[in-house]
């Protein structure tokens, strides 16, 4: 594989692939020479299956041969978020608490993906159990950013090395886990396309739980075509996750290429905005002109429910309590084998009372249920995905600081989560500083595919999603 195939999708691998014009085992020799050049710079692995990635793209290059083309993903490189189980291999969640975890049975989505004739390039680093929006880990370093080579900026948490791999074409695609932005933001701080799915769409079975009710497996991806692929692959029920069971058919492919005409998006006025950036605001209102040139109606609309929502959120979270819960024994115990600012985050979930949680759990679904008919009609809603762009690492050394950037980064995508609806982030725009800037379409439940028609007909009409960022420089 040449590097006239650098930065290539999907699309545009998987027929060179089906053809025989490229092998499985040149493509994957090609990503692991690139991990072995940059990685040591980037730090977006934390393990790489060098061996078995060969042998799989081996196995998958004799099935192609031999007639036995199982799909797109066949013989594709990809690389999975730490909180994944792959027998074999260790699963850390970016913890100390996990070093040692060597799981003997893959994840579901591990063998959805592997069943596909994916070949798996490694494990990447992220967030201390996937507690953090803004890319940092205490412990195994942050990955950084590849948008710019002199100053080492936030990847986005919490699947950040997920990002940084895809963004710097170390894999063609990567999983992450969105408990509350955490495929969204490193997407929108890389310039990729990054999918949650509704809550239940995607088995969770072998994950590291962050937040049993939020938790949402989501690719990232260099454009949506990929995303679609990689959703539909892996949606569907799981006997072994009772909350797959009950969903719609996944066509999310299929539909892609369907008429956008007459499709209905709105601006909602609330709670998005506030300290966004006037880089930001300015290339996402822009996006509206796009879609309006689609033939699709554009409406800025009040919706109550979210000014409620901002209320709500300001008085704690669920996830912290139920990860006080699950991590209680060490917390006391072993508290330095956390970073103390993911410690901070699950001591303050203990502090809660029964009381509070129960009525914070009562209005998060409230606020669900008054969601549904502030939809009715629309699409999708239009924001930006995080307030700024990819923020330098030295603006969260102290911890007010980081604290105040790392609630701004989960807020927006956060509202997607807490009212239990699906969402993608797609690039928009560039700063002058050369950062790349994502929009967010928030769909509702289970309403994905039209949520990746809207994203591929915008994508379709830009071409943000083909600027890579300057390696050569690193």
């Amino acid at each position: 594989m040449d590097d006239s195939l650098a930065f290539a999708t999907i699309a545009e691998l998987a027929p060179l692939l089906q053809r025989r014009d490229l092998s499985p085992l040149e493509v994957t020799d090609y990503y692991l020479d690139r991990i072995d050049d940059l990685n040591p710079s980037l730090t977006a692995y934390i393990a790489v299956a060098a061996d078995r990635a060969r042998s799989a793209a081996t196995a998958a290059e004799e099935a192609i041969a031999g007639g036995n083309y199982l799909g797109p993903l066949h013989g594709i490189p990809l690389a999975l978020k730490d909180l994944i189980d792959v027998a074999g291999l260790p699963t850390t969640g970016g913890s100390q608490l996990f070093r040692h975890n060597v799981p003997t049975r893959d994840a579901a989505v591990t063998r959805g993906l592997a069943g596909a004739g994916a070949v798996l390039l490694g494990k990447t680093h992220m967030v201390e159990l996937a507690f953090g929006g803004v890319g940092t880990n205490a412990h195994h370093g942050t990955p950084w950013n590849p948008w710019d080579a002199q100053v080492q900026r936030l990847p986005g948490g919490s699947s950040s090395g997920s990002g940084v791999a895809v963004a710097a074409d170390l894999c063609v695609a990567a999983l992450g886990s969105d408990t509350g932005g955490s495929v969204r933001i490193p997407s929108s701080f890389c310039g990729l396309v990054g999918l949650k799915p509704t809550f239940g769409r995607i088995s969770n079975r072998g994950v590291l739980p962050l937040d049993s009710h939020l938790d949402s497996i989501g690719p990232l991806c260099r454009c949506v075509w990929d995303a679609a692929l990689i959703f539909q692959t892996l949606a569907g029920p799981d006997p072994d996750d009772a909350d797959t069971w009950a969903q719609p058919v996944c066509d999310a492919l299929d539909d892609l290429e369907e008429e956008v005409t007459g499709m209905r998006i709105a601006l909602p006025r609330e709670y998005f905005w506030d300290d966004v950036d006037a880089e930001v605001e300015a290339a996402v209102r822009a996006s509206v002109q796009v879609f309006a040139d689609l033939g699709v109606h554009v409406d800025e609309v009040a919706v109550e429910t979210l000014a409620d929502l901002g209320e709500v959120r300001s008085r704690g979270t669920l996830t912290a309590v139920e990860t006080f819960v699950n991590y209680r024994e060490h917390l006391e115990g072993d508290p330095e084998l956390f970073d103390p600012r993911v410690a901070r985050r699950m001591l303050a979930g203990g502090e809660m009372s029964a009381a509070d949680y129960f009525e914070l759990q009562r209005d998060f679904e409230d606020l669900r249920r008054d969601m549904a008919p502030a939809l009715d009609g629309i699409d999708a809603l239009l924001t930006p995905t995080t307030p700024f762009a990819a923020l330098p690492l030295s603006e969260v050394e102290s911890d007010d600081e980081y604290w105040r950037i790392n609630n701004l980064c989960l807020r927006n995508t956060s509202a997607a989560n807490l009212l239990g609806l699906c969402a993608l982030s797609l690039p928009c725009g560039m700063t002058r500083s050369g950062l790349p800037i994502g929009l967010q379409l928030i769909g509702k439940p289970f309403a994905e595919a039209r949520v990746l028609r809207l994203a591929h007909a915008y994508e379709q009409g830009t071409e943000w999603h083909e600027l890579c960022p300057p390696l050569d420089e690193l």
